[in-house]
């Protein structure tokens, strides 16, 4: 492939063109747009990075958010979502393109501004997504290199659950409600339980993890096998922690509105048994 054909012009440094075996694909390269027509041609070395839309909606949010973002953002993002492409084995939803530069702008624009929004599931965010929190940490550190601005640790937990968003083709207002429910459930456990349970500890950290995934195989609709005997057992010998894990799945129902398999209060209980007996021994690894 020698060349490519200018389709529209975003700016000096981001153009639509098509080519020949993939249709319409984004092309970023310095000064790339300067005074180009349609239907130029330019030759493929010139394209320092290229993406393709698939969906035509991506396409035309991308040429209507493009023309209202700084350049330097604009190639900042591709190193940020290159980034991403290349730590993943999962391939990212093409519309982090589009939602995650929306996202990092207005963020830019709230810091020049000097508003700041609290993060309540900063912890959270980086226990249960480590290689996405990763990602945003790299997100964080080119924003400052390149564009000279600190967006802080609060808004890496932000980017974060956008790139778990792409990962898993969940939508992030879908990822940010997950999060909110997790919260909530690990709220609920340390007031039954009269335990705040130390952040820092393994304890917190397998009690998210367990809650992550049972969030996961409701959303999927798996089936947990049926621990019809053992299930009796832990509710004649922990009726209190049962109770409690019957209410999370409860919550877990009525937040995700689907439902949830019972074999989830018997795990939920085993584990948070587990927690009654570290607040018994003040808290001890």
């Amino acid at each position: 492939m020698s060349s490519l054909q200018v389709a529209k012009v975003l700016n000096n440094n981001v153009i639509i063109a098509k080519h020949p075996q993939h249709g319409e694909v984004v092309v970023i390269g310095k000064g790339i747009g300067f005074n180009r027509k349609n239907k130029d041609r330019i030759p493929a070395a010139a394209a320092e990075k290229m993406f393709i839309l698939t969906k035509p909606e991506e396409q035309e949010q991308y040429k209507q958010l493009v023309p209202h973002i700084d350049e330097k953002l604009i190639e900042a993002m591709n190193d940020i979502i290159l980034n991403a492409a290349k730590s993943s084995d999962a391939p990212l939803n093409e519309h982090i393109h589009i939602a995650l530069t929306d996202h990092i702008a207005f963020a830019i624009k709230r810091h020049a501004q000097g508003l700041y929004i609290h993060n309540p599931f900063l912890y959270e965010t980086k226990e249960m997504y480590p290689e996405e929190y990763e990602m945003a940490e790299y997100a964080v550190h080119t924003i400052r290199e390149k564009l000279g601005v600190d967006l802080g640790q609060e808004e890496i937990g932000f980017i974060a659950l956008h790139f778990h968003g792409a990962l898993t083709n969940q939508h992030i207002s879908e990822v940010r409600k997950h999060s909110e429910l997790i919260a909530d459930l690990v709220h609920t456990v340390e007031q039954q339980l009269e335990y705040a349970v130390p952040k820092d500890t393994l304890d917190y950290s397998r009690l998210l993890t367990h809650l992550r995934f049972a969030l996961e195989r409701v959303r999927r609709g798996e089936a947990v096998n049926e621990t019809s005997s053992l299930d009796g057992l832990l509710k004649r010998e922990y009726p209190e922690t049962y109770s409690l894990a019957w209410k999370l799945t409860k919550m877990m129902e009525q937040r995700l509105k689907k439902p949830v398999y019972p074999a989830e209060a018997g795990y939920l209980t085993i584990h948070l048994e587990r927690l009654v007996q570290r607040k018994e021994q003040g808290g001890q690894m």
